[in-house]
């Protein structure tokens, strides 16, 4: 079993995965980090994009194994450059990777192996997009084909509104190179989950289905942002629902995935949305969701090495012996600086931090937060904090998660007041 990881990346996602791998006989590193992990574990001053820093560091560091939080280093090939120099990694290689670094590869990836998904077509002329979108008759989604942090798909309701994002992604560089291309696709009716997968190359873990909360405001309401809150169970994915998607999707993408040379070691979170009973493909992400991340290390936990064990073992492309054990229901509530998700205001002194009980029933990830030399933790991102809660119900979770909330501030804060309320409403 390793003894010392490095955890790669600085949000609230890397910071509840130090927390389940850490054990006594583990010690953790973060890069970069947090003020959150720095109170808790090691910070290692390197920037997740820095390729070769993030190597020599796991080198001088004598790390067994390193465990990738975003999907840029992945994107990036860190997983490749650390095999080079015999360092274990959980996550994919830059190959594999790029079922989220490209949405044209992977819708193409799914066409090709027959795995549900929306109708779509591929532009890199501006022209014929937007030629494309005034013929349709249908509402589309415009979908920036590289990475934009979560913020470069458009759910267009008119033609209107879907010529107005190929022409930011396109002709106005909203996003850079990744709207060069873009992924035009119809509109999937339904409801969308979060479904994790941990695989071992051939193998596939698969954890409680979440459901995230992208909308900036109550009700669903404002622009999308990188997530606002998450809960788990998601009542959507029935075990029936459950058992399609695993023989539809996730069974087949790793085969393909397998056949063409790419063996998928890491995590697969799928982005599904559900009509009916049916399950089709929204996207890939080859990495954590945040804040999904916050919910299902809370409620999941393994036998057999834990989750120390299982994302070891993926690594080496061999799963332990290991169960899964979940019971209850946990939810997560983003606190965010003010102006998020557009130009946020940083440095603001974060209160009530101390009053954190820290137990099995609640915790606070950090994400965009830092430390001053006196010592005050003051915001230093959009998405600031991610307050977990836990219960026997997801009632009880909710409860818990927006008592801690509400015991801190700092000036501009905002959150949602309704995360979990369709899954609330059905119980």
């Amino acid at each position: 079993m390793a003894k010392r990881v490095l955890v790669v990346g600085s949000g609230a996602r890397e910071h509840a995965l130090a927390r389940v791998l850490s054990s006594p006989e583990c010690e953790i590193l973060c890069a970069p980090g947090n003020a959150g992990t720095g109170l808790s574990f090691r910070n290692v001053p390197v920037a997740v994009d820095d390729i070769p820093g993030i190597v020599a560091a796991a080198e001088r560091e004598g790390v067994s194994l390193v465990v990738v939080g975003p999907e840029l280093p992945l994107t990036l090939g860190l997983v490749d450059a650390l095999a080079e120099k015999g360092i274990p990694a959980f996550g994919p290689s830059k190959a594999a990777a790029q079922l989220e670094g490209s949405k044209s590869f992977m819708k193409r990836f799914l066409k090709r192996h027959s795995i549900p998904t929306a109708d779509f077509a591929i532009f890199d002329d501006v022209d014929a997009a937007e030629a494309y979108v005034r013929a349709a008759a249908r509402p589309l989604v415009v979908k920036a084909d590289g990475l934009a942090a979560g913020k470069g798909v458009t759910v267009a309701t008119t033609p209107e509104q879907a010529l107005l994002a190929v022409r930011q992604m396109m002709r106005d560089n909203a996003f850079g190179d990744a709207g060069k291309t873009v992924v035009i696709e119809e509109l999937l009716p339904g409801e969308e989950a979060s479904f994790h997968v941990i695989c071992d190359g051939e193998r596939a873990v698969p954890l409680p289905a979440a459901q995230d909360h992208k909308r900036v405001g109550d009700g669903d309401t404002g622009p999308n942002t990188g997530g606002m809150g998450a809960y788990a169970p998601a009542p959507v994915v029935t075990p029936e629902v459950h058992g399609r998607v695993m023989r539809t999707i996730v069974e087949p993408t790793l085969a393909g995935l397998k056949a063409e040379g790419t063996p998928f070691r890491g995590v697969l979170f799928v982005g599904l949305m559900i009509e009916a009973g049916v399950p089709r493909v929204l996207e890939f992400n080859v990495r954590f969701g945040d804040p999904e991340t916050g919910v299902l290390t809370s409620l999941c936990s393994f036998t057999g090495g834990g989750w120390l064990g299982l994302l070891n073992g993926a690594a080496h492309g061999q799963f332990p012996p290991t169960q899964l054990e979940c019971e209850g229901a946990a939810l997560s509530v983003v606190m965010a600086a003010e102006g998020y998700p557009a130009k946020v205001r940083n440095g603001d002194v974060i209160t009530g931090l101390e009053k954190t009980p820290e137990n099995e029933h609640v915790h606070v990830l950090h994400a965009g937060t830092t430390r001053r030399e006196d010592g005050a933790i003051v915001t230093a991102g959009g998405r600031v904090l991610n307050v977990v809660g836990r219960g026997a119900t997801l009632e009880e979770a909710a409860s818990r998660a927006y008592a801690q909330v509400d015991a801190i501030s700092w000036p501009g804060e905002h959150h949602r007041r309704d995360i979990g309320s369709r899954a609330l409403e059905k119980t």
